[in-house]
């Protein structure tokens, strides 16, 4: 029942991390070339505000519900196992992309005003946007990865097949 549990958690917080970047996906980076530099750095910094500190805690707590599903996954010998292994892979690489690129970008912006843009600020844009495309790829990989793990893991049966 704990393992239960435990994936029950971990599939809800990577619903919330997944669904935070679809849809700034889904709503901002499929038209973010059509936002003036005052427009884009007025949204960046509303979102900036909004989610930082949450996802301070929702990642990581995401992270290792996902890492103690897989741990105590109870076959390691079968392909829910590594489902639960490829999502825990995922979720890490969406955390590297975040903290070594989009949080680095988030600090310039975060500083910028419609006076102090940088002169390349389109190109720093669209390198935000690019990594967050990644990033929301790799966390929808993750769910999904990990709904597969729950969807064909039945814990009265070892081996599962797909």
């Amino acid at each position: 029942m704990k393992i239960k549990f435990i994936q029950f958690i971990a599939l809800l917080l990577l619903l919330l991390v997944t669904g935070l970047f679809w849809g700034t996906w889904f709503s901002l980076s499929r038209s973010i070339e059509n936002f003036s530099a005052a427009e884009f750095i007025h949204i960046g910094k509303i979102i900036i505000k909004n989610v930082a500190f949450p996802m301070r805690i929702i990642l990581p707590l995401c992270i290792l519900s996902v890492l103690l599903s897989v741990w105590w996954y109870p076959s390691r010998n079968s392909a829910g196992f590594y489902w639960g292994l490829a999502s825990l892979l995922l979720i890490i690489i969406t955390l590297l992309i975040t903290v070594l690129i989009e949080v680095p970008i988030d600090n310039q912006i975060k500083l910028w005003t419609a006076s102090t843009t940088p002169s390349d600020w389109e190109a720093i844009r669209a390198k935000w946007q690019l990594f967050h495309s990644l990033r929301t790829g790799t966390s929808l990989m993750s769910f999904a990865s990990f709904a597969i793990t729950i969807i064909f893991h039945s814990e009265g049966r070892g081996k599962k097949t797909l």
